[in-house]
């Protein structure tokens, strides 16, 4: 009995060492400020900046923030914490994760496979637009774009992003940039970054805010922007806050999943998670003080889609005391913003190839990088020499961003909260939420756990159909 016990506590502990050295070589986060860093500049990317303001001068103005918020508390917020929750528990990639936590024999494992997906085509067209911030750093710089005449800011917009060589050099300048980071490592590379460039960014919207709020016409953009205006509120309005609520909360793509699994094991998740929501939308609300005065301002179209970005801001600080040296370091920040979010993503599919295929993060970087090089050309080349290329009605561009965004997203999320809520049940979900009792936050975990089951997937459900064309509004 003697030796076999002495066999059986040998045999363990060369378990646990082995456990060990796998942990020990597998970068995560080294704080819990880090986590909630990395986690905030995942969410807060070029879609506050963007898609927030344009989609809002679109829909209804304060109604559509209302909308938005319910969106994001009922379904964003819910999926975020479960994607964070399964990521910390399981320590892998978004595939393995799923494939670890679920029965075995159940294809839940699909869900990552679905997540990669999308990070994968995001990236595509997100990287395009994240080359347009890059360009308009050197732009500010010569004083190209420095103007509030709109013929102007207008033309160098279309000559960028119709020009194939421009398009082309900035994406893959970008994805140079953000492979760099990525090799880097978790710690010394994603963390390191964001941590440095979000409370920058915080600062300078409020300064770009407090100029906007000076300019003529500035409670036109505010009465717009804060009066509820629920006569343009329609079904599509709905599908697109919910799209939007997604996107900007990068859930329903695998990336909370993979930087959760990087989590500590003492982080507050419903605490963190709600934390970064709340940042998160407060850059959107500082995005659309500084940008829809000026719309009013300079009389722009407050519907301009994405090019409200690189028409309005150039007209903004035109008008403004060292108006170059502020755009420049706008754009510089506007880049950090979109670094953040372009980190998480293309995270995703290197940490499931550095995982699943025991690739080097080196060789798992680099081949994720070029593959997205080839295939995101189409989409940089949607506005050019490929704008008569369509697909089901859509450019390259047009259709990366539909397919994640009405499809893949809605189905990530959909499948997370059905998980959570019917399969893994509230005893999981509570020893995972309270840290194994760690916590005191017992009714934080019960309301979510019957927002999770019963609330988000039905919203979900109607999304996704809706996406689908099975339900039109």
């Amino acid at each position: 009995m003697d030796a076999q016990s002495a066999v059986s506590r040998a045999e363990a502990a060369g378990a646990e060492e082995a456990r060990d050295v796998v942990q020990g070589t597998r970068d995560g986060f080294t704080s819990k400020l880090g986590v909630i860093a990395a986690t905030l500049g995942s969410a807060v990317g070029l879609g506050n900046i963007w898609k927030f303001p344009s989609l809002t001068g679109s829909n209804g103005g304060a109604a559509f923030i209302i909308i938005y918020l319910i969106c994001t508390v009922l379904v964003g917020l819910p999926v975020m914490i479960s994607e964070i929750m399964l990521g910390r528990k399981m320590k892998a990639n978004a595939v393995t994760t799923l494939r670890k936590v679920a029965p075995k024999g159940q294809p839940w494992w699909l869900i990552g496979v679905s997540g990669v997906l999308a990070a994968f085509l995001i990236m595509a067209f997100y990287t395009e637009v994240a080359g347009w911030v890059f360009a308009y750093i050197f732009k500010a710089a010569f004083g190209a774009i420095l103007s509030t005449d709109p013929e102007v800011t207008s033309q160098a917009f279309v000559a960028l992003i119709s020009d194939p060589m421009q398009s082309l050099f900035w994406q893959w300048a970008v994805l140079v940039f953000i492979s760099v980071i990525i090799i880097a490592g978790v710690s010394k590379g994603i963390e390191k970054t964001v941590k440095r460039s979000l409370p920058l960014l915080f600062v300078l919207l409020v300064i770009v805010g407090v100029r906007s709020l000076t300019l003529p016409g500035a409670s036109q953009g505010l009465a717009f922007l804060f009066t509820p205006d629920f006569s343009a509120v329609t079904g599509a309005t709905l599908l697109t806050a919910m799209g939007l609520a997604f996107f900007k909360l990068s859930v329903g793509m695998g990336t909370m999943i993979t930087y959760g699994s990087y989590a500590r094991d003492d982080q507050d998740i419903p605490s963190s998670t709600t934390r970064v929501m709340l940042a998160d939308l407060t850059v959107s609300i500082l995005a659309g003080i500084a940008i829809f005065p000026a719309v009013f301002a300079f009389g722009f179209e407050p519907d301009a889609g994405p090019s409200l970005l690189f028409i309005t801001i150039p007209a903004v600080f035109a008008s403004m005391p060292f108006g170059q040296f502020f755009i420049v370091i706008f754009f510089i920040l506007a880049a950090s913003a979109a670094t953040g979010a372009m980190l998480s993503l293309l995270e995703v599919p290197v940490a499931y190839l550095n995982e699943q295929m025991h690739w080097s993060r080196l060789k798992a970087t680099l081949v994720t990088s070029i593959v997205l090089a080839l295939i995101g050309s189409t989409a940089a080349l949607s506005s050019s020499v490929l704008a008569d290329v369509t697909v089901l009605g859509m450019n390259f561009f047009d259709l990366y961003d539909s397919v994640t965004s009405k499809i893949l997203l809605p189905l990530g999320g959909l499948c997370i909260s059905i998980f959570v809520g019917w399969f893994w049940g509230f005893d999981e979900i509570k020893q995972a939420l309270s840290n194994e009792g760690a916590l005191q936050n017992q009714t934080i975990i019960r309301v979510f756990y019957g927002i999770v089951k019963f609330v988000t997937p039905v919203l979900l459900a109607v999304v996704m159909l809706n996406g689908l064309g099975i339900i039109t509004f």
